[in-house]
């Protein structure tokens, strides 16, 4: 089988209005992607950036994948959220970018918007905290339901990501 590795890490966030952020990410793929190493999911460190507006996270990947077919390429998907001075944790974003075909080292630039809901699930979100999350998490990425939803821009995720790719020859794909 053909071989796919990811390695590289989430560098960090900007243009988030709230600070104190972290992220929660995982990697989706098609049914004919097998794991080998690595693990599909995971969350950064929770960063307050003192100078500048950058939260820095240097959260690294590492997945290696063994694949039968092209179909189901990876999705790396985002959620960001701050945490206020209570230790509540709030949604500041959702985004998701495919993982480069190519092989080589590619910087990524993730872009992240959330749910804005009702008046008063935003009134209450800027009282209270909390705000909508969705219910399915790959309405992330799939644009049948995302369409109808009102939304708000949130910041961007910056990510460093390194592509190799092993065996693609013997099955007559040219890298």
């Amino acid at each position: 089988m053909a071989e796919v590795h990811v390695i590289g890490q989430i560098i960090g966030a900007t243009g988030f209005s709230e600070s104190s952020l972290f992220c929660k990410w995982g990697i989706h793929t098609g049914a004919s992607w097998k794991l080998l190493s690595g693990v599909r999911e995971g969350q950064t460190q929770v960063d307050t950036p003192q100078i500048g507006d950058m939260a820095y996270w240097s959260h690294p990947i590492d997945l290696h994948f063994a694949i039968k077919g092209l179909q189901g390429w990876p999705r790396l998907h985002l959620q960001v959220w701050s945490q206020d001075s209570f230790g509540r944790c709030q949604l500041a974003g959702y985004g998701f970018c495919h993982v480069p075909s190519s092989p080589g080292t590619h910087q990524l630039d993730c872009p992240t918007w959330r749910p804005l809901g009702s008046w008063r699930e935003q009134l209450a979100r800027a009282f209270v905290g909390g705000g909508p999350q969705l219910l399915h998490a790959d309405t992330i990425y799939s644009g049948a339901d995302r369409y109808r939803l009102h939304t708000a821009a949130g910041g961007t995720v910056h990510l460093g990501i390194g592509l190799l790719l092993r065996h693609f020859d013997r099955y007559g794909v040219e890298c």
